[in-house]
Parts: C-alpha cells; sequence; structure tokens
C-alpha cells in the first residue's frame, strides 16, 4: 500500500484498509504449503488482544485493579487483570483448534490440549499481560507472544518446547496504552497494525517497519 494512503485513512478518506487478517491472508500466497492453520491461531491471538485491550479500559470501573494476593511462578504479585488476560488467551488459542502445547508466563506448567478434536501442530508461548506493575497507575502495558511448530502433535515432548529462536514461524505483542497497538512478524519482515475501536479491526499503520 502507499504511504500516502495512510494519509487518507488518518483525515477520513481512506476505504481499502489492509486490516491484520486480510494481510495475514495475504501472506498466504507465498507459502505453498500453507494450510490457513496458522492465519487461524493469529485470528484467536488477535481476539484475544481485543477483548484484553477492552478490560484494560474497563480495569478502574468494574474491579479489575489490584492484587489477587498470589504469586506466579517468577514470584511476581499477580495481579486481577494478569488473571483474567491468561483466562483470556487461553480460552481463545484452545477454541482456535490449532495449538498443541500452550506455554504462559502465568502458569507453572506448559498445557497440553488433551483434547484431540482441539489439538493443532503449534505452541504458543506468551506473557498474557507483560508489565502488569503498571496497570493500576495507568502506564502502558502488553502482551507478548511467539509461535512455534510442533514436531509431533501427538507427542508433544519437552524438546518441543526448549527451542532456538531462529525456529519461530511467528512473533509479536500487543500494546496497551492510549492506544492499541500489535506489532507483528511471520517471518519476512515486522508490520505494526493499529487496533481502530470503530470498526473493531486492527489496520496496518505502519508497514515494513524497520530500525534506523
Amino acid at each position: 500500500m502507499p504511504e500516502t494512503k495512510f494519509d487518507e485513512i488518518a483525515v477520513g478518506r481512506g476505504t481499502d484498509l489492509v486490516t491484520l487478517t486480510r494481510w495475514v491472508l495475504a501472506q498466504q500466497q507465498y507459502v505453498p504449503e500453507a494450510t490457513g492453520d496458522l492465519t487461524l491461531l493469529l485470528t484467536s491471538i488477535q481476539f484475544g488482544c481485543k477483548f484484553v485491550a477492552s478490560k484494560v479500559k474497563q480495569a478502574g470501573l468494574v474491579n479489575l485493579l489490584g492484587l489477587t494476593g498470589t504469586a506466579n511462578v517468577q514470584g511476581e504479585d499477580v495481579k486481577k487483570l494478569d488473571l483474567l488476560a491468561n483466562d483470556i488467551f487461553r480460552n481463545a488459542l484452545i477454541s482456535s483448534g490449532k495449538a498443541c502445547v500452550l506455554v504462559s508466563e502465568e502458569d507453572e506448567n506448559a498445557m497440553v490440549i488433551q483434547d484431540h478434536n482441539q489439538r493443532g501442530k503449534y505452541i504458543v508461548t506468551f506473557d498474557p499481560l507483560d508489565g502488569s506493575s503498571n496497570i493500576d497507575c495507568g502506564v502502558s502495558i502488553g502482551t507478548i507472544f511467539g509461535i512455534f511448530k510442533v514436531a509431533d502433535h501427538e507427542n508433544p515432548t519437552e524438546k518441543d518446547l526448549l527451542r532456538n529462536g531462529r525456529e519461530l514461524i511467528a512473533a509479536g505483542y500487543c500494546m496497551y496504552g492510549s492506544y492499541c497497538e500489535m506489532i507483528l512478524s511471520v517471518g519476512n519482515g515486522v508490520n505494526g497494525f493499529t487496533l481502530d475501536p470503530a470498526i473493531g479491526e486492527f489496520i496496518m499503520t505502519h508497514p515494513d517497519t524497520t530500525l534506523l
């Protein structure tokens, strides 16, 4: 998409929006063996990010601030939003039917999807709400995730979890602040998408992001 299109969108004249879903679907044409499974998994992550973003904005109104009185496996105090975000992503990933193992910072052990009808071929590692110590003071927080492919989805092992970062299929983070932004890579560059709350979609706003 030409850069000028983003100026048009900013002033309300753009109509050919590149949504995150549209962009991910378009990437399939570059992978002949693509089955659409990763697309569905990323759609579930996208939903989780939208859900968490809405709860972060409501936190002060619906008693989601403060501690639960427990600690996670790193010894950090768990916030109410930590638990909620973890549940949101866990449920979204399981329901996608494309995840095999879930590894969350909030859980002591990796979670293997037991229902074989809902078990896919991907391992998803995630921190559902990074920086949660900033929740009560309104500072930006976010979700971090990485996706690997399991060797044998019928028999996942510990070796599937201890992997080199170069084996990542996709990775990204979503920031919840004055606006909600997702940065994503599926192995061919980095792109940024901003959530438009009016239409409920992540719109590409930072294509082919690079370090200066």
